[in-house]
Order: C-alpha cells, then sequence, then structure tokens
C-alpha cells in the first residue's frame, strides 16, 4: 500500500472535516442537492468522454494509486546480471528453467528462449511498453478531465441555486437553502477537484513513469544479454538508469 497517498488524502480530508467541526455543525455543509450536481455530474460528464469499458476500467487503474508493488531497479539488474551470467555459460537454454518475477521480464528471455532476433525482441517489447503507457495515460486523463468538469459544475450548481434564490426573494425561508446550494456546490466541486481528482493523477503519473523506466531497463538487459555482452558491461550500463547517490552507493559496496 502507498501510505503517501492514503495519509496525504485522509489527512487533508480529516482536516476539514475539522474546521467544519469548528465552525459548528457539520450537517450545515452536508446537501443533497449539491452532491448530486456536483459528484453526479460531473461523472456523467466524464463518461461522455469514454466507452462504458474504458470509463469501467478506471477503478483499476486508480487502484494502482493506492497499491501498486514494483521492483526496485536495483533488484532488476542483480537479475539481469545472473540471467547474462547463466547466458553466457550455458546459452539461452539456461534461462528456460530461471525463477523470474517479473511478466515483462519473463516475456523478454521467452523470446530469447525461442530465438527470436533482435529486431522481433526489441519491437515486441517496446509495443508492450507503448500500451503499457497508453493504459496509464488514459486514467491520468480521466482523472484530469474530473478535474476539470467538478469546479465547473460547482459553478453551475452556484447558478441553479443563485436563480432559485432571486426567484424566491419574496419568501424569506427559501433564501437560505438556495444560498447554501449555491455555496456548497462550489465547495464540493473544489474538493472533489483538488484533493481527490488532481492529487490522484499526478499520483499515476509517477507510477507510469517508474514503471516504464522499469521496463525499458529490462529492454536494455534482454539485448544485452542477446547480444552476448559481458554481465559486467551490462550491470554498468543497467545502473544508468539508477540515480547517482544509488551508483555511489552500489560502487562503494563492491
Amino acid at each position: 500500500m502507498d501510505l503517501a497517498t492514503v495519509v496525504g488524502i485522509l489527512g487533508a480530508i480529516g482536516l476539514l472535516v475539522m474546521a467544519m467541526l469548528l465552525a459548528g455543525d457539520i450537517s450545515m455543509f452536508l446537501d443533497t442537492q449539491s452532491m448530486i450536481i456536483v459528484f453526479g455530474g460531473s461523472t456523467f460528464v466524464v463518461l461522455s468522454n469514454y466507452t462504458l469499458g474504458q470509463f469501467f476500467g478506471i477503478g483499476k487503474i486508480m487502484g494502482k494509486a493506492f497499491m501498486f508493488k514494483l521492483e526496485q531497479p536495483e533488484e532488476l539488474i542483480e537479475k539481469a546480471v545472473e540471467m547474462a551470467d547463466a547466458a553466457r555459460k550455458g546459452g539461452f537454454l539456461a534461462l528456460e528453467e530461471a525463477e523470474i518475477s517479473n511478466a515483462f521480464m519473463q516475456k523478454g528471455v521467452d523470446m530469447l528462449v525461442d530465438g527470436h532476433d533482435s529486431d522481433v525482441v526489441r519491437g515486441t517489447m517496446q509495443k508492450d511498453i507503448s500500451l503499457t503507457s497508453q493504459r496509464h495515460e488514459r486514467g491520468v486523463g480521466m482523472l484530469m478531465a474530473l478535474a476539470d468538469v467538478a469546479p465547473a459544475m460547482g459553478m453551475i450548481g452556484t447558478l441553479i441555486g443563485l436563480v432559485a434564490m432571486l426567484s424566491n426573494m419574496d419568501d424569506p425561508k427559501s433564501i437560505g437553502p438556495a444560498m447554501a446550494v449555491a455555496l456548497l456546490t462550489t465547495l464540493y466541486g473544489a474538493f472533489l477537484a483538488n484533493v481527490i481528482a488532481i492529487p490522484m493523477a499526478n499520483k499515476l503519473k509517477l507510477r507510469l513513469a517508474e514503471e516504464k523506466m522499469n521496463q525499458e531497463l529490462i529492454l536494455d538487459a534482454v539485448l544485452g544479454i542477446q547480444d552476448g555482452q559481458n554481465p559486467r558491461v551490462i550491470e554498468g550500463l543497467l545502473k544508468n538508469y539508477l540515480s547517482e547517490g544509488k551508483r555511489a552507493a552500489d560502487t562503494t559496496e563492491e
């Protein structure tokens, strides 16, 4: 579980709730009509931009902002060097029984074992990288669309509330509820965009960058093994994917 996402979002919500409690009865910040306008309206507007399959698949993509396990680059490099050493000693068939937890790396190794040439291996794996990026980008796009639409729906709700208020100026009892709708829709729109949608979109962008870097590292590793490069040469090449501090730490340990 990504504690930063959970703690960040729950912490922001907790502070907002605390501020509402300090202002008085929290029930005055709850309005069904405003929720329908902002949450319901925003959902349907975003849906109109995508297919049903894409829209209902957003839940799985959004889950990666909270639950996402990704191998550390150091672990992938260590595994790549191990396989390069095995391939130099026993050929590609020696990799057939290798225990590989990463599905993308397993696919690359399977292609080596099957005897595909480097162009096929490179093209297939680059296509996989591209498709993975597209799936992540679609999720980011949906969340950013929600971030754009929610404040707009809040403004629409505000206008609805103001129209209702101005239309019933002769009835003092109706002015308060209409004004509540006008203000709370703006609040809900800002909340949905800035506390939920934008942080989750940014976290998915981070996940995309991390996963893409790992996949490119694996691609370079697989091609290096296929070319028969020395395991230490492959290791040196792959360490370029690490931050300078981690590279220095690895060098010191060696």
